[in-house]
Protein backbone atom coordinates (compact mmCIF):
# COMPACT_ATOMS: atom_id res chain seq x y z
CA UNK A 1 0.00 0.00 0.00
CA UNK A 2 3.05 2.24 0.20
CA UNK A 3 4.27 4.58 -2.00
CA UNK A 4 7.97 3.75 -3.26
CA UNK A 5 10.04 6.55 -1.93
CA UNK A 6 12.99 6.07 -4.51
CA UNK A 7 11.06 5.88 -7.71
CA UNK A 8 12.08 8.62 -10.29
CA UNK A 9 9.01 10.71 -10.43
CA UNK A 10 6.96 11.31 -13.90
CA UNK A 11 5.76 14.73 -15.12
CA UNK A 12 1.64 15.66 -15.16
CA UNK A 13 1.32 17.75 -17.57
CA UNK A 14 -2.37 19.67 -16.94
CA UNK A 15 -4.15 20.51 -20.26
CA UNK A 16 -7.40 21.41 -21.56
CA UNK A 17 -9.15 20.38 -24.61
CA UNK A 18 -11.55 22.61 -25.94
CA UNK A 19 -14.00 19.83 -27.83
CA UNK A 20 -15.96 20.56 -30.71
CA UNK A 21 -18.12 17.49 -30.76
CA UNK A 22 -19.20 18.27 -26.92
CA UNK A 23 -20.50 21.80 -27.86
CA UNK A 24 -24.43 21.63 -27.15
CA UNK A 25 -24.77 18.13 -25.58
CA UNK A 26 -28.48 18.42 -23.68
CA UNK A 27 -26.86 18.09 -20.33
CA UNK A 28 -25.69 21.70 -20.71
CA UNK A 29 -22.04 20.74 -19.84
CA UNK A 30 -18.87 22.72 -20.58
CA UNK A 31 -17.13 21.15 -23.87
CA UNK A 32 -13.43 21.96 -22.26
CA UNK A 33 -12.38 19.32 -20.65
CA UNK A 34 -8.92 19.03 -18.77
CA UNK A 35 -6.89 16.26 -19.41
CA UNK A 36 -3.78 15.58 -17.54
CA UNK A 37 -0.96 13.54 -18.97
CA UNK A 38 1.83 11.68 -17.29
CA UNK A 39 5.04 11.26 -19.09
CA UNK A 40 7.67 8.94 -17.38
CA UNK A 41 10.89 10.37 -15.98
CA UNK A 42 14.14 10.62 -18.10
CA UNK A 43 11.16 10.92 -21.27
CA UNK A 44 9.14 13.45 -23.67
CA UNK A 45 6.99 11.39 -24.31
CA UNK A 46 7.88 11.15 -28.03
CA UNK A 47 7.78 6.90 -29.51
CA UNK A 48 6.43 5.73 -26.70
CA UNK A 49 2.83 3.98 -27.08
CA UNK A 50 0.10 6.25 -25.05
CA UNK A 51 -2.46 4.61 -22.46
CA UNK A 52 -5.62 6.52 -21.96
CA UNK A 53 -7.27 5.70 -18.60
CA UNK A 54 -11.01 6.09 -18.33
CA UNK A 55 -12.27 5.97 -15.01
CA UNK A 56 -15.53 4.71 -12.65
CA UNK A 57 -18.77 6.34 -12.60
CA UNK A 58 -18.93 9.89 -10.37
CA UNK A 59 -14.88 10.39 -11.02
CA UNK A 60 -12.67 11.90 -13.80
CA UNK A 61 -9.64 11.27 -14.88
CA UNK A 62 -7.84 13.53 -13.10
CA UNK A 63 -8.78 12.54 -9.99
CA UNK A 64 -6.26 9.71 -10.53
CA UNK A 65 -3.43 12.24 -10.68
CA UNK A 66 -4.82 13.59 -6.93
CA UNK A 67 -3.32 12.56 -3.69
CA UNK A 68 -3.96 9.43 -2.12
CA UNK A 69 -4.07 8.52 1.19
CA UNK A 70 -2.23 4.85 2.39
CA UNK A 71 -1.32 4.21 -0.62
CA UNK A 72 -0.25 5.23 -4.80
CA UNK A 73 -2.28 8.00 -6.86
CA UNK A 74 -1.79 5.99 -10.52
CA UNK A 75 1.49 8.33 -11.67
CA UNK A 76 2.84 7.13 -8.89
CA UNK A 77 1.84 3.57 -9.41
CA UNK A 78 3.30 4.16 -13.17
CA UNK A 79 6.81 5.75 -11.31
CA UNK A 80 7.00 2.04 -9.42
CA UNK A 81 6.35 -0.05 -12.09
CA UNK A 82 8.50 1.84 -14.59
CA UNK A 83 11.30 2.21 -12.10
CA UNK A 84 11.43 -1.54 -11.09
CA UNK A 85 10.99 -2.97 -14.63
CA UNK A 86 7.41 -4.50 -14.25
CA UNK A 87 6.45 -2.02 -17.07
CA UNK A 88 8.09 -0.39 -19.82
CA UNK A 89 7.59 3.36 -20.19
CA UNK A 90 4.41 4.55 -21.27
CA UNK A 91 2.27 8.26 -21.68
CA UNK A 92 -1.06 7.96 -20.10
CA UNK A 93 -3.69 10.40 -20.22
CA UNK A 94 -6.51 10.83 -17.85
CA UNK A 95 -9.60 12.63 -19.51
CA UNK A 96 -12.43 14.42 -17.51
CA UNK A 97 -15.26 12.96 -18.59
CA UNK A 98 -17.72 13.66 -15.53
CA UNK A 99 -21.30 15.01 -16.57
CA UNK A 100 -24.42 16.49 -14.84
CA UNK A 101 -25.37 12.61 -14.49
CA UNK A 102 -22.11 11.96 -12.58
CA UNK A 103 -20.43 10.47 -15.14
CA UNK A 104 -21.08 8.34 -18.69
CA UNK A 105 -20.01 4.87 -20.03
CA UNK A 106 -17.96 6.36 -22.77
CA UNK A 107 -20.17 6.13 -25.79
CA UNK A 108 -21.98 8.59 -28.01
CA UNK A 109 -24.91 9.70 -26.91
CA UNK A 110 -27.61 11.97 -28.27
CA UNK A 111 -28.33 13.25 -24.21
CA UNK A 112 -24.80 12.70 -22.90
CA UNK A 113 -22.62 13.87 -25.83
CA UNK A 114 -20.92 12.06 -28.14
CA UNK A 115 -18.15 10.93 -26.05
CA UNK A 116 -16.31 8.40 -28.17
CA UNK A 117 -15.75 10.72 -30.55
CA UNK A 118 -14.07 13.16 -27.81
CA UNK A 119 -11.78 10.25 -26.64
CA UNK A 120 -11.29 9.02 -30.49
CA UNK A 121 -11.04 11.84 -32.62
CA UNK A 122 -10.28 15.08 -30.73
CA UNK A 123 -8.32 13.89 -27.55
CA UNK A 124 -6.24 11.25 -29.18
CA UNK A 125 -4.92 13.28 -31.87
CA UNK A 126 -4.64 16.42 -29.17
CA UNK A 127 -2.26 14.36 -27.06
CA UNK A 128 -0.17 12.41 -30.23
CA UNK A 129 0.18 15.68 -32.05
CA UNK A 130 1.87 17.43 -28.53
CA UNK A 131 3.42 14.26 -27.11
CA UNK A 132 4.54 12.48 -30.38
CA UNK A 133 3.23 9.43 -28.85
CA UNK A 134 1.21 6.69 -29.61
CA UNK A 135 -0.02 5.81 -33.13
CA UNK A 136 -1.54 3.24 -35.11
CA UNK A 137 -0.60 0.01 -32.88
CA UNK A 138 0.75 1.90 -30.35
CA UNK A 139 -2.35 2.37 -28.30
CA UNK A 140 -4.58 1.27 -25.46
CA UNK A 141 -7.36 2.17 -23.47
CA UNK A 142 -8.17 0.79 -19.83
CA UNK A 143 -10.54 1.49 -16.91
CA UNK A 144 -12.75 0.19 -14.60
CA UNK A 145 -16.68 -0.10 -13.70
CA UNK A 146 -18.08 2.54 -15.99
CA UNK A 147 -14.25 2.36 -17.14
CA UNK A 148 -13.82 -1.07 -17.59
CA UNK A 149 -17.20 -0.76 -19.58
CA UNK A 150 -16.05 1.66 -21.63
CA UNK A 151 -12.95 0.19 -22.61
CA UNK A 152 -14.91 -2.59 -23.97
CA UNK A 153 -17.09 -0.79 -26.24
CA UNK A 154 -14.06 1.03 -27.54
CA UNK A 155 -12.16 -2.40 -28.68
CA UNK A 156 -15.94 -3.50 -29.82
CA UNK A 157 -16.27 -0.21 -32.09
CA UNK A 158 -13.11 1.44 -32.64
CA UNK A 159 -10.22 -0.91 -33.51
CA UNK A 160 -9.17 1.50 -35.74
CA UNK A 161 -7.97 3.41 -32.71
CA UNK A 162 -6.97 0.88 -29.92
CA UNK A 163 -4.49 -1.95 -30.37
CA UNK A 164 -5.28 -3.20 -26.65
CA UNK A 165 -7.79 -3.05 -24.01
CA UNK A 166 -8.24 -3.71 -20.15
CA UNK A 167 -11.55 -4.33 -18.93
CA UNK A 168 -12.07 -3.95 -15.06
CA UNK A 169 -14.84 -4.78 -13.08
CA UNK A 170 -16.74 -3.34 -16.03
CA UNK A 171 -20.41 -3.35 -16.81
CA UNK A 172 -21.96 -7.02 -18.22
CA UNK A 173 -24.70 -8.85 -17.65
CA UNK A 174 -27.17 -5.98 -17.59
CA UNK A 175 -30.33 -7.84 -16.41
CA UNK A 176 -27.95 -9.08 -13.24
CA UNK A 177 -26.23 -5.18 -12.58
CA UNK A 178 -29.63 -2.76 -13.80
CA UNK A 179 -32.80 -4.04 -13.46
CA UNK A 180 -31.96 -5.31 -9.31
CA UNK A 181 -32.01 -1.24 -8.60
CA UNK A 182 -35.54 -0.37 -10.48
CA UNK A 183 -37.40 -0.64 -7.99
CA UNK A 184 -35.00 1.63 -5.79
CA UNK A 185 -34.74 3.57 -8.36
CA UNK A 186 -39.25 3.96 -8.87
CA UNK A 187 -39.15 4.52 -4.60
CA UNK A 188 -37.28 7.46 -4.34
CA UNK A 189 -38.71 9.34 -7.59
CA UNK A 190 -42.21 8.51 -5.60
CA UNK A 191 -41.09 10.75 -3.09
CA UNK A 192 -40.87 13.68 -6.27
CA UNK A 193 -44.28 12.94 -7.47
CA UNK A 194 -42.77 10.41 -9.72
CA UNK A 195 -40.68 13.33 -11.61
CA UNK A 196 -37.10 12.85 -12.90
CA UNK A 197 -37.21 17.23 -13.24
CA UNK A 198 -38.00 17.12 -9.46
CA UNK A 199 -35.94 14.50 -8.41
CA UNK A 200 -33.00 16.38 -10.22
CA UNK A 201 -33.85 19.88 -8.68
CA UNK A 202 -33.87 18.14 -5.42
CA UNK A 203 -30.70 16.56 -6.04
CA UNK A 204 -28.59 19.81 -7.45
CA UNK A 205 -29.85 22.19 -5.02
CA UNK A 206 -29.59 19.65 -1.73
CA UNK A 207 -26.60 20.86 0.43
CA UNK A 208 -25.18 17.48 1.08
CA UNK A 209 -24.98 15.06 -1.75
CA UNK A 210 -27.11 11.26 -0.38
CA UNK A 211 -25.18 8.27 -1.58
CA UNK A 212 -28.49 6.63 -2.02
CA UNK A 213 -29.38 9.54 -4.60
CA UNK A 214 -26.06 8.91 -6.24
CA UNK A 215 -27.09 5.47 -6.91
CA UNK A 216 -30.44 6.71 -8.76
CA UNK A 217 -28.51 9.12 -10.35
CA UNK A 218 -26.45 6.49 -11.83
CA UNK A 219 -29.60 4.62 -13.07
CA UNK A 220 -30.74 7.88 -15.01
CA UNK A 221 -27.66 7.96 -16.42
CA UNK A 222 -27.01 4.51 -17.58
CA UNK A 223 -30.75 5.38 -18.95
CA UNK A 224 -29.22 8.64 -20.54
CA UNK A 225 -26.47 6.62 -22.28
CA UNK A 226 -28.03 3.33 -23.67
CA UNK A 227 -31.73 4.63 -24.72
CA UNK A 228 -31.67 8.48 -24.63
CA UNK A 229 -34.53 10.35 -25.67
CA UNK A 230 -34.01 13.62 -26.60
CA UNK A 231 -38.13 14.67 -25.87
CA UNK A 232 -37.68 13.88 -22.34
CA UNK A 233 -36.27 16.15 -19.86
CA UNK A 234 -32.12 15.29 -20.14
CA UNK A 235 -32.78 12.66 -22.33
CA UNK A 236 -33.82 10.31 -19.89
CA UNK A 237 -36.13 7.75 -20.07
CA UNK A 238 -36.49 4.15 -17.86
CA UNK A 239 -36.91 0.69 -19.05
CA UNK A 240 -39.51 0.37 -16.54
CA UNK A 241 -43.30 1.24 -16.43
CA UNK A 242 -43.24 3.93 -13.03
CA UNK A 243 -46.30 2.01 -10.92
CA UNK A 244 -45.28 -1.69 -11.47
CA UNK A 245 -42.05 -1.55 -12.59
CA UNK A 246 -42.64 -3.99 -15.48
CA UNK A 247 -39.80 -4.09 -18.00
CA UNK A 248 -40.94 -2.16 -21.72
CA UNK A 249 -39.32 -4.78 -23.85
CA UNK A 250 -38.55 -2.14 -26.74
CA UNK A 251 -36.79 0.08 -24.32
CA UNK A 252 -34.64 -2.55 -22.52
CA UNK A 253 -33.56 -4.07 -25.77
CA UNK A 254 -31.94 -1.34 -26.58
CA UNK A 255 -30.50 -1.26 -23.29
CA UNK A 256 -28.61 -4.62 -24.30
CA UNK A 257 -28.05 -3.74 -27.38
CA UNK A 258 -24.81 -2.34 -25.67
CA UNK A 259 -24.16 -5.61 -23.07
CA UNK A 260 -20.44 -6.74 -23.90
CA UNK A 261 -22.02 -9.85 -22.88
CA UNK A 262 -24.36 -9.66 -26.14
CA UNK A 263 -22.33 -7.69 -28.06
CA UNK A 264 -19.04 -10.12 -28.52
CA UNK A 265 -20.09 -12.03 -31.66
CA UNK A 266 -21.42 -8.76 -33.65
CA UNK A 267 -17.97 -7.71 -32.96
CA UNK A 268 -15.58 -10.56 -33.24
CA UNK A 269 -13.72 -9.50 -35.63
CA UNK A 270 -12.35 -6.12 -34.27
CA UNK A 271 -11.42 -8.11 -30.85
CA UNK A 272 -9.81 -10.53 -33.07
CA UNK A 273 -7.18 -7.74 -34.14
CA UNK A 274 -6.71 -6.31 -30.99
CA UNK A 275 -2.74 -7.40 -30.14
CA UNK A 276 -3.76 -7.66 -26.33
CA UNK A 277 -7.19 -7.67 -24.11
CA UNK A 278 -7.43 -8.16 -20.22
CA UNK A 279 -10.27 -8.58 -18.10
CA UNK A 280 -10.78 -9.15 -14.88
CA UNK A 281 -13.50 -8.74 -12.27
CA UNK A 282 -13.95 -9.39 -8.29
CA UNK A 283 -15.40 -12.64 -7.12
CA UNK A 284 -17.41 -11.81 -5.18
CA UNK A 285 -17.96 -8.61 -6.89
CA UNK A 286 -21.08 -6.79 -5.21
CA UNK A 287 -23.48 -5.69 -8.88
CA UNK A 288 -23.20 -9.04 -9.89
CA UNK A 289 -20.70 -8.03 -12.25
CA UNK A 290 -18.83 -11.23 -12.05
CA UNK A 291 -21.61 -13.44 -13.93
CA UNK A 292 -21.22 -11.03 -16.88
CA UNK A 293 -17.23 -11.09 -17.14
CA UNK A 294 -17.79 -14.93 -17.23
CA UNK A 295 -20.27 -14.84 -19.53
CA UNK A 296 -18.09 -12.55 -21.90
CA UNK A 297 -15.13 -15.27 -21.21
CA UNK A 298 -17.12 -17.96 -22.00
CA UNK A 299 -17.88 -16.29 -25.49
CA UNK A 300 -14.90 -15.03 -26.27
CA UNK A 301 -12.95 -18.58 -25.72
CA UNK A 302 -16.41 -20.09 -27.67
CA UNK A 303 -14.90 -17.53 -30.57
CA UNK A 304 -11.40 -18.29 -30.45
CA UNK A 305 -10.43 -14.74 -29.62
CA UNK A 306 -7.22 -14.37 -27.63
CA UNK A 307 -7.55 -12.48 -24.21
CA UNK A 308 -6.25 -12.50 -20.38
CA UNK A 309 -9.06 -13.38 -18.21
CA UNK A 310 -8.75 -13.58 -14.33
CA UNK A 311 -10.82 -13.20 -11.22
CA UNK A 312 -9.51 -12.00 -8.05
CA UNK A 313 -10.57 -12.67 -4.49
CA UNK A 314 -12.20 -9.32 -3.49
CA UNK A 315 -15.29 -7.47 -4.60
CA UNK A 316 -15.76 -3.88 -6.46
CA UNK A 317 -14.24 -1.60 -4.15
CA UNK A 318 -10.95 0.08 -3.64
CA UNK A 319 -9.15 -2.54 -6.85
CA UNK A 320 -7.22 -0.29 -7.95
CA UNK A 321 -4.42 -2.58 -7.25
CA UNK A 322 -5.01 -4.76 -10.09
CA UNK A 323 -3.42 -2.60 -12.44
CA UNK A 324 -0.26 -3.52 -11.51
CA UNK A 325 -1.36 -6.64 -13.39
CA UNK A 326 -2.91 -4.98 -16.97
CA UNK A 327 -0.93 -2.19 -17.20
CA UNK A 328 2.38 -4.06 -17.74
CA UNK A 329 0.51 -6.82 -19.78
CA UNK A 330 -1.18 -3.82 -22.04
CA UNK A 331 2.50 -1.77 -22.55
CA UNK A 332 3.67 -5.82 -23.49
CA UNK A 333 1.08 -6.05 -26.33
CA UNK A 334 1.93 -2.85 -27.88
CA UNK A 335 5.46 -3.16 -27.86
CA UNK A 336 5.41 -7.03 -29.31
Amino acid sequence: MRRSQTAAQGTIHRLTLDSQVLRGNLMGDSPARAVHVYVPAGHDGRDLPLLVDIVGYTAGGPAHTNWKNFGENLPERLDRLIDSGAMAPAVVAFPDCFTRLGGNQYINSAALGRWMDFLCDEMVPFIEGRFGCGGTGRRAIFGKSSGGYGSMAHAFLRPDIWAAAACHSGDMGFELCYLPDMPGVLRTLSRHGGSIERFMNAFETARKVDGKDTHVLMILCMAATYDPDPSQFLGIRLPVTPDTCEVIEERWDNWLAWDPARMVEKHAEALRGLKGLFIDCGDRDQYNLVHGARRLHRRLEALGIAHRYEEFPDDHSSVDYRMDESLPYLVRALNG
